[in-house]
Order: structure tokens, then C-alpha cells, then sequence
């Protein structure tokens, strides 16, 4: 929770090593800032849409979860607080974005100001930061260990971003620093069993500021970024979801997930702390 009262995300603690975080799928905009938007702005178009849905089985099976609920148009958690780009010289967003993937002007005036990009960070990312270290914590205290799901997804056409169309599921894992080589290694040996989606591991979407921080696996907390393509499970254009569309890939996310809720890494005790 912010200093205010706004919902800055909804958490909730598991029994399993897993900790599910969803940085991207909030949609809301404080009044505020919401007025100095422009129309296209506000339909949040950038969101990850539905990847709440997606995993929502994961929570049955004991993962933690901690799912954002403010636009990443406010505020961007999976960014660095300085906002150093994660990927030199190819185009990204900022912590508090001015633009939409597209290019078109978040704002109808002037974009925020250092002061207020300041103030966001402290009320918005600061919390959700806060409590995704507490889940970590608590998973390792449980277990000896956490296993990390950072869960995106972004439209499957973005040509500022990247060329062509991006494969169905992006696994990124910092190339190779975020886990360890057995974990990554199951879950792309698990994709290259199928047929229905196109998969990638560090391809464009090599794991963002989340994946890159909190995945230490010298530690103890083996962090995984899956990035979806959109066009895999939704309609695109119209933001619209069915189950009937989704439940392929919601199938294959669950023999995933599977493998993260299974591993353990050299050393670790089954059911308990290493």
C-alpha cells in the first residue's frame, strides 16, 4: 500500500518456494495523473493483459503472489529506480513512461518532472519492491531457497522495440546469471517437446530489472523472467479473453510452472531448508 491508501498491489504468501510477480498487469491510474494523460493514454493499451488469469492456478498450488495494480504507465516496477536502460542502445520504456510502445505521447502537457518521477518511486516502486524481497525471504526461510517467476507479456508485433514477431514464449534468465543452468535448461527441454508455440531462451526479452536483481543463485534464489506473446492467447486488437482461446497455453504454462515448483537446487533438503 502507498502512503495514501491507493492498492499499489494485491499480495498474498504461499507454501511453496515459488513467488509469482506480476509487475505489469495493473491498469489503474490515480485521478491525478489520469487528467494530465492523453485519451490514448488512458485506455492503458500496454498492459499485460490477462497474465493474471494465465497463472492463477499457480496460487492453488502454493506459490507466492504478488500482483501490481497500478499501470505501468505510472510507474514502471520492473525498471531500475535510476532508470538505466537494461538494454544499451536498443529502445526501451523509462521508469515513469512518456510514450507508449508506439511511440504516441503518454501526456497532453509536459511529462513529470524529476521531483514527481522522485515521489512515484517512493509511494509506488519502493512498496512493491519491499514486499517482493518479504515473499523471497519468506520462501527462502521456509525452504532454504526461492524460485522466482517474473510473468510478462506484450503485443506479438512492436517494431520500435523488435523486429518481426516475437516467438510465443520468451524464456530470459539474465543469459544464464539469474539461475541455475539445470532450471533453465528443464524449461526449455519442456518447450522443445511441443509444437504449438514458438519459443525463444534470452532472445530479445532477456529478463528485466526484477529478474536481474533478485536472481542470485549463489544466494539461493533462482529467478526466471517469462515474457508471452500476446497473440498466443488473446485478441490483440480488442484486449478480449477466452478461456477456450487460452486454455492451450495455460496448459503448457502449467507444465512449466510444474518445474518450477519442483526443482531444487544441489544442496537443498526435499521439503525443507538446505
Amino acid at each position: 500500500m502507498s502512503s495514501e491508501g491507493e492498492v499499489v498491489f494485491q499480495r498474498a504468501a504461499g507454501r511453496s518456494p515459488l513467488v509469482i510477480s506480476l509487475p505489469h498487469v495493473g491498469t489503474a491510474i490515480p485521478s491525478e495523473i489520469a487528467r494530465r494523460m492523453t485519451p490514448r493514454a488512458r485506455q492503458v493499451e500496454d498492459t499485460d493483459w490477462h497474465v493474471d488469469q494465465l497463472y492463477r492456478f499457480a496460487r492453488v498450488a502454493g506459490a507466492s503472489w504478488l500482483e501490481a495494480r497500478l499501470s505501468r504507465y505510472v510507474i514502471d516496477l520492473n525498471r531500475p529506480p535510476d532508470d538505466h536502460s537494461l538494454y544499451p542502445g536498443q529502445a526501451s520504456t523509462g521508469l515513469c513512461p512518456t510514450a507508449t510502445f508506439a511511440g504516441e505521447p503518454l501526456y497532453a502537457a509536459a511529462p513529470p518532472a524529476a521531483a514527481e518521477v522522485a515521489a512515484r518511486r517512493e509511494r509506488y516502486w519502493l512498496p512493491y519492491h519491499e514486499a517482493l524481497r518479504q515473499l523471497i525471504a519468506e520462501a527462502r526461510a521456509r525452504h532454504g531457497f526461492a524460485v522466482l517467476l517474473d510473468a510478462h507479456s506484450i503485443r506479438s508485433v512492436v517494431p520500435r522495440l523488435f523486429a518481426g514477431r516475437l516467438p510465443d514464449i520468451n524464456v530470459g534468465t539474465n543469459d544464464g546469471r539469474s539461475c541455475d543452468p539445470p532450471l533453465a535448461a528443464a524449461l526449455v527441454t519442456r518447450l522443445a517437446a511441443q509444437r504449438d508455440f514458438t519459443h525463444v531462451l534470452n532472445g530479445r526479452f532477456k529478463g528485466g530489472y526484477i529478474t536481474r536483481l533478485y536472481g542470485e543463485p549463489q544466494a539461493g534464489v533462482h529467478a526466471v523472467q517469462i515474457e508471452l506473446a500476446q497473440a498466443a492467447y488473446m485478441d490483440e486488437a480488442g484486449h478480449g479473453f477466452e478461456d477456450g482461446r487460452a486454455q492451450p497455453l495455460r496448459d503448457l504454462l502449467r507444465a512449466l510452472v510444474a518445474i518450477l515448483l519442483e526443482f531444487r537446487p544441489l544442496g537443498a533438503a526435499p521439503g525443507g531448508p538446505a
